[in-house]
């Protein structure tokens, strides 16, 4: 066998085609993040009601906008969507942006005290604040970008008051200690926190991923488990325990049929593997999750469709459709899905697969379960969209293939012609509850196998 060229240059064509892919699609999707990234949403909120200061009305809050903005037309990396603070919380609290730079309403009052001769009320004047917003619930990399990007537009905003400052003390001609320099040169406090807040066991606002991607593993497992077990029945493959092999009668039925079976078989054990997840990751890992009705049923229907999914690709490529529900679930699905890097921060074609990659749509359901109280509005009305297109897809595209082979007699197992139908028995068959063998002895039962075969 290992001298034979076929068996190296088909294994080895195979295997080089799958690590080169898998390679490309999982790190080329994530290796350059920044230089990939365009239209982060941030939100930028403008409270601040103004002051007087010199006799005339200042709002330092739209200073500081139009300052943002005219950076913003040089750059497109961060999308500002300047809105109300309320809002900002209902974008954070569906994952539409994934922060916020908030400018408080007393904002100009506090810079102006600052630059005021007359000393404040009490004493010492209030440093002015700016509030930097994260959303780890949309993705912890995307939030620390725009977390990055609203603490620069900050400190560029403090540094070009503190500047307006020093000039208005200087003006006043009146010396100023080192130390008060240095506070006119950068008065703005920048402070971060969190805008929508996720529990502690939440993996860092991560668990919606990791959940979506157990339910895709889960439904390709199943799919493989279920296929193998129905060929097992059917008598088209043998099973090997230890030493011991068993195989089944054959049981001619049409592809169509097989296809039908495998696709009930699933739908019953997705029941049980979404029930078990959900009992691993909730009960027994105390994973923060709420509306586990709605969870128990999204992780069936998700396992569910992804299986059948799988099912018509193997019914209509056979053995080859394996390897290509694993590069359409995992390899491709898992780089494009927006849950570790946003899809802003992700190169065109990846952004491209993430309009109809199920894992995309399932983890953006998933976030809306687990972290936005199960929100339409959240992704959670286009993530069962999806999921209706994609079965119906499975069901139209495994049924059509099917039958077209049906219809064109391409059995499985040709039938066998009339006169032939003793010697072309069943496989290794002693009676009808089928037989046993021993792998490596074969007496007159395992020769007939293993001619039929």
């Amino acid at each position: 066998m290992l001298r034979q060229p076929r068996l190296w240059l088909g294994t080895g064509l195979i295997a080089a085609v799958v690590s080169m892919l898998f390679a490309l699609l999982y790190v080329g999707g994530n290796v350059n993040p920044k230089g990939n990234l365009h239209d982060l949403p941030v939100a930028l909120v403008n409270a601040d009601t103004g002051a007087d200061a010199g006799g005339r009305h200042v709002n330092m809050g739209e200073q500081i906008v139009a300052g943002i903005q005219k950076t913003a037309k040089g750059d497109e990396s961060i999308d500002w969507q300047i809105v109300t603070r309320e809002e900002a919380d209902k974008l954070l609290g569906r994952g539409k942006v994934f922060g916020a730079l908030v400018i408080p309403r007393d904002f100009s009052a506090t810079v102006t005290a600052l630059g005021s001769p007359q000393p404040a009320p009490q004493g010492k004047a209030a440093r002015p604040t700016l509030t930097v917003l994260t959303n780890q619930s949309a993705g912890s990399i995307g939030s620390s970008m725009s977390s990055q990007a609203a603490q620069k537009a900050a400190h560029a905003a403090s540094a070009q008051i503190g500047q307006e400052l020093l000039k208005q003390a200087a003006a006043q001609k009146t010396p100023l200690p080192a130390a008060a320099q240095l506070g006119l040169a950068d008065p703005v406090n920048v402070t971060v926190a969190d805008g929508h807040p996720v529990g502690s066991r939440s993996a860092l606002g991560l668990s919606a991923f990791y959940y979506a991607l157990v339910l895709v593993v889960c439904g390709m497992l199943g799919a493989n488990l279920v296929n193998s077990q129905v060929d097992t029945a059917l008598g088209y493959l043998h099973t090997d325990y230890g030493p011991v092999r068993k195989r089944e009668p054959v049981r001619h039925t049409s592809r169509v049929r097989t296809l039908a079976i495998g696709m009930a078989l699933m739908l019953g054990i997705s029941l049980v593997m979404g029930t078990l997840v959900e009992v691993a990751t909730v009960t027994i890992l105390d994973m923060d999750a709420s509306h586990l009705g709605l969870l128990w049923l999204y992780s069936v229907a998700t396992i569910a469709v992804v299986g059948i999914g799988s099912l018509a690709l193997f019914a209509a490529f056979g053995t080859p459709g394996m390897l290509l529900a694993t590069i359409v679930f995992v390899a491709m699905a898992v780089p494009s899905s927006g849950a570790t890097v946003p899809l802003q921060a992700l190169p065109g074609f990846f952004r491209a697969l993430a309009g109809f990659e199920p894992l995309r749509q399932i983890t953006e359901g998933m976030r809306a379960i687990l972290y936005y109280g199960a929100q339409a509005d959240a992704g959670l009305s286009r993530a069962w969209a999806s999921m209706g297109i994609a079965l119906v897809a499975a069901l139209v595209f495994g049924f059509a293939v099917t039958r077209l082979y049906d219809r064109r007699g391409l059995h499985r197992i040709p039938r066998p012609a009339a006169g032939s139908e003793a010697q072309a028995e069943t496989p290794g068959t002693t009676g009808s509850t089928g037989s046993t063998e021993t792998n490596g002895t074969t007496g007159a039962t395992g020769a007939e196998a293993s001619a039929t075969a």
